[in-house]
């Protein structure tokens, strides 16, 4: 390995990027397999469910490499890389959920933990030996250097690709482009590609990122013509708001939200009357994670992320006598807003958005430009 190379740079780059992508849902399962722990033992948990799992991981990985030198298995590796890169663009639905608990002995929680990443890693692992290309230490130091990240910082990973999903659309284009490459590097037409203009390899890649990111949009564009559609033609301001929906997730632009409908409630002439509601969506985990881990963990998990998000709102609220009711929902955040709007038959919609811009905001497929596509209601869009 040679640290002062460009090259070395962009391959771990390349490894960090797909584990943390592939990554978030091993997190979850940590988190969830350590709940049970007496508090003196969870860091002990995480800290060992970590070491075992980036052990097995390593030794997946090593035997993965030696297979891709065999004919034709790159080949089949690149396809299921592709189809690895048009998964990551499309939306989970939740699952149904297994029966197997969380630990309650730290050993319990630790052998969870390590089971659990290894069936859950494995197109993680196909993937960092396709970007590896061969270098067992290029795939122990990317490791080294992500899993932690994931593991510690997952908040942070997912608040991050909530808020730029294009590092997500970036991620599935990563994986198409190598699946390309790899798919010509087979070693049962190496001979073929001798022949070939040197710039074939690239193009294969390049093919490989436009079909992943083509394809991947294509089943995100059915899936939401499938969806029963939003009330047809303009939608006009009310001239009474009887319910107001606050859409709420703990962020700076949700409270600068909530205290615009507080605002606006102050200011109609039978405000007293409009009741507020708050909204929290959590995306869902899963059904990888959900095999693991029983039903109960994964609710509670639902329900203390909700809480977290909803504490501030609930405080400013209670503080300034204001009643309101609460709505959770796990599913897909713009779709759930405008669900949840529907249900309660409320008037208008507020939520923050953090000063993206139209097109870009259309661009990224925003949780915003989400609860505009679907709801039947107005929006206020409160920048942040």
């Amino acid at each position: 390995m040679d640290l002062s190379s460009p090259t070395f740079w962009i391959s771990v780059g390349q490894i960090i990027l797909i584990d943390i992508l592939l990554g978030g849902d091993n997190a979850v399962v940590i988190a969830l397999a350590c709940r049970k722990l007496p508090p003196e033992l969870r860091s002990k948990g995480v800290m060992w469910g970590v070491v075992g799992a980036v052990a097995a991981r390593i030794v997946m990985i090593f035997f993965a490499l030696q297979l891709l030198a065999l004919p034709w298995l790159k080949a089949v590796g690149a396809i299921l890389l592709l189809w690895i890169g048009v998964k990551l663009m499309v939306p989970e639905h939740e699952e149904g959920h297994g029966k197997l608990e969380g630990g309650s002995t730290l050993w319990s929680a630790v052998r969870t933990v390590i089971v659990a990443d290894a069936v859950m890693s494995l197109d993680n692992v196909i993937a960092v030996a396709a970007a590896a290309d061969g270098h067992l230490g290029l795939v122990v130091f990317g490791i080294l250097v992500s899993v932690p990240i994931i593991v510690w910082g997952s908040k942070f990973v997912l608040m991050l690709i909530d808020r730029f999903p294009l590092v997500v659309v970036f991620g599935a284009a990563l994986l198409g482009w190598i699946a390309g490459g790899m798919l010509v590097g087979d070693v049962a037409w190496k001979t073929w590609l001798e022949s070939q203009p040197g710039w074939t390899e690239r193009a294969a890649s390049v093919a490989g990122a436009v079909f992943v990111v083509a394809v991947g949009n294509l089943v995100v564009w059915r899936r939401r013509r499938a969806q029963p559609a939003a009330a047809a033609g303009a939608v006009a301001m009310p001239g009474a708001l009887r319910r107001i929906l606050i859409a709420t997730d703990g962020s700076p632009s949700a409270a600068q939200a909530l205290r615009q409908a507080m605002t606006l409630r102050s200011q109609l002439r039978d405000g007293a009357q409009t009741e507020l509601h708050l909204v929290n969506v959590q995306r869902p985990v899963s059904g990888n994670v959900s095999t693991f881990v029983a039903t109960g963990s994964i609710e509670d998990y639902y329900k203390e992320l909700a809480d977290q998000a909803l504490a501030d709102a609930r405080t400013v609220l209670t503080e300034a006598g204001v009643p309101f009711q609460e709505h959770r929902r796990v599913g897909s955040p713009g779709e759930s807003i405008a669900a949840v709007a529907t249900e309660i038959g409320c008037d208008l919609i507020t939520m923050g958005s953090r000063g993206l811009g139209t097109h870009t905001g259309a661009l990224l497929g925003s949780v915003t430009s989400a609860t505009l596509e679907n709801a039947g209601v107005p929006v206020l869009v409160v920048r942040g």
